[in-house]
């Protein structure tokens, strides 16, 4: 009843945890009222508000989090630990196993005594007594031990427990899960997500437990709505913790963090789903010089730094893998200086953020509508990521192999072509240019400069905006891909955009000293394609299909040569198109008035 509920109080309807945040009268209605705060945010009605008059506040931020109940509503018992051990596992014990009966059958007054007692007993004790997995998550446990001190020691029936889940009970401090955790001494992992743990910085019982947590590595505190400050007195106590996994906890900014051991034993840490916006909100981990991985999805990231003028974070060369997807990333600025906040990073996933959607460089870009369009798009985001991180090895789960990182260079080399060919040919427009790509005098250094081919402006009524300036390069050789052959001979030609490919070809013809039937036209567009088949955004591949795609790779002994015809030889290729006979208007078959056509015997 009423007299019997208390705010903090954890309760259980039909499975549904909550906590009481109010007791007593609600405006408009008679009676008194229980306003809780659902664990499960989407299960209420309202944040603590009704007809516009507060009457409690949440720690969750949703604004249907909150209800207000009966307190002659009926709730569920919670139980101890021990209830919910046996609830679980001992019912299990006596479905899926027969009671063989270990002697005579024992006859009262005539009748058969089963000894289901004793032999039931036995079993469920053994079977107990031989856990290393426990998971009580959902079992409404509010205790360690029976109030009356009629159950036996935790130790005594479990003490093989090396992971134990107690999510989404009902505690109502962390000093429950010290009290039980002290009777488990081979305990390594620790899930308590989803509880509401309160006056944690006031928990003596809590202050006084690194002996009973020396032993756990891994410790979960997902959906719990704790503070950073509390977080950080949990781990505290946890000497030798090497992964921390606290996601889905309404954080936005990590304060800096209390001297601990975290800072030398902590090596992955997990804040998915929280609402971090910058990486600068991460600052305070720096101090972890033993992090290796660092979990961020799904959080709204979108810059290094909240401001410009601000120096960006640096975190320890240990750090080698970064989960940044599904976050606001739009700019390829944020991706230039990543190598700069994590020295370290080798391995990076990075797929749905607003950049994979328009990778282009180009002011006036727009994004496809079309699935193909789309695929494509997100494929040139890959290799402009793996073009930009000269350091990584590892992109979405996809190994970076030395043919890859050659293609995406190669293919982003000609992208920062494009953008300098759209703009005015001046050192200041340029320099501006290069100034986005901070690879650019590096890639140039491997491949050359792009061609820079810029688009005149010219008076449709002159004749200069007729004619197609054309470069026709001659192979006469083994060497028709396109290759530095010693043998090619170049010459140009200025052609009528109306003349059909008839009379191209005869041109063709002429300069070279062939019938032109003898001949094949390929224009070389200067652009790249992926190879058909390819995705690279495989960012939901699991371990043994990753080992697969290695197999395959280490297995194929072609040598990347010619036209890059299969898939594992490479991702791009270059874009070119044969020019076959027909009376279609040359300015019909090729873009822009300078053009490069290669010329092969057949």
């Amino acid at each position: 009843m009423a007299s019997d509920s208390q705010i903090g109080q954890r309760l259980s309807y039909d499975g549904a945890l909550c906590t009481v945040r109010y007791v007593g009268q609600v405006a408009g209605t008679n009676g008194v009222w229980l306003g809780v705060e659902w664990d499960d945010p989407s299960r209420g009605k309202h944040d603590g508000s009704h007809k516009d008059v507060r009457y409690f506040s949440c720690k969750s931020k949703s604004q249907t989090v909150a209800s207000f109940v009966r307190p002659s509503r009926p709730a569920e018992k919670p139980r101890t630990f021990l209830e919910a051990l046996h609830q679980k596992y001992s019912s299990e014990v006596t479905k899926d196993q027969k009671i063989i009966s270990s002697g005579p059958a024992i006859v009262i007054s005539g009748k058969v005594a089963e000894e289901v007692g004793f032999d039931k007993i036995r079993r469920q004790q053994a079977q107990l007594h031989e856990l290393k997995v426990v998971i009580l998550d959902g079992m409404r446990v509010s205790t360690a031990t029976a109030a009356n001190g009629q159950e036996k020691p935790i130790k005594d029936i479990c003490p093989k427990v090396v992971e134990l889940d107690l999510s989404r009970n009902l505690f109502l401090k962390f000093a429950t899960v010290v009290e039980i955790c002290a009777q488990l001494g081979s305990l390594r992992s620790l899930r308590a997500n989803g509880n509401r743990f309160q006056h944690v910085l006031e928990d003596e019982e809590l202050q006084r437990s690194e002996a009973v947590f020396r032993g756990i590595k891994e410790l979960a505190l997902d959906e719990t709505l704790l503070t950073w400050e509390e977080i950080c007195h949990i781990a505290a106590q946890f000497s030798a913790l090497t992964t921390l996994l606290l996601s889905t906890n309404q954080l936005s900014f990590l304060p800096a963090m209390p001297s601990s051991s975290l800072t030398s034993t902590l090596t992955s840490l997990n804040l998915e789903y929280n609402d971090f916006t910058s990486l600068s909100d991460l600052a305070s981990l720096t101090a972890i010089k033993s992090l290796r991985n660092l979990h961020l999805k799904g959080n709204n990231i979108s810059s290094i730094t909240t401001d410009a003028t601000a120096p960006p974070p640096v975190f320890s060369n240990n750090l080698h893998y970064l989960d940044l997807s599904y976050n606001q990333v739009s700019t390829w600025s944020f991706i230039d200086a990543l190598p700069l906040t994590f020295p370290g990073l080798a391995s990076l996933r990075f797929a749905h953020n607003p950049i994979y959607d328009n990778p282009a460089f180009e002011s006036d870009s727009t994004v496809p509508s079309s699935t193909g369009a789309k695929a494509t798009i997100t494929e040139e985001a890959y290799m402009i990521t793996v073009a930009r991180l000269a350091s990584l090895k590892s992109l979405n789960f996809s190994t970076i192999t030395a043919t890859d990182r050659t293609n995406a260079e190669m293919f982003y080399l000609s992208r920062i072509g494009r953008q300098l060919s759209s703009v005015p040919q001046s050192p200041e427009a340029e320099a501006k240019v290069i100034a986005q790509h901070r690879r650019y005098a590096e890639l140039c250094e491997l491949f050359g400069e792009p061609v820079v081919v810029r688009q005149r402006e010219i008076n449709p009524a002159f004749l200069e905006a007729r004619l197609i300036d054309v470069k026709f390069r001659f192979h006469n050789g083994p060497d028709h891909d396109g290759g530095n052959a010693a043998n090619a001979v170049e010459k140009r030609a200025q052609i009528p955009k109306s003349y059909d490919i008839y009379a191209v070809k005869g041109i063709a013809g002429r300069l070279f000293g062939y019938t032109p039937l003898k001949l094949r036209l390929i224009w070389e567009t200067g652009e790249w394609d992926p190879v058909a088949g390819f995705d690279d955004e495989a960012d939901d591949s699991s371990d043994d299909e990753e080992m697969e795609v290695e197999k395959e790779r280490e297995g194929d002994g072609q040598s990347n040569t010619g036209y890059q015809t299969d898939k594992r030889a490479g991702k791009w290729v270059k874009r070119e198109v044969e020019l076959r006979d027909s009376p279609r208007q040359f300015g019909f078959c090729v873009d822009g008035l300078d053009v490069t056509i290669r010329v092969e015997t057949r």
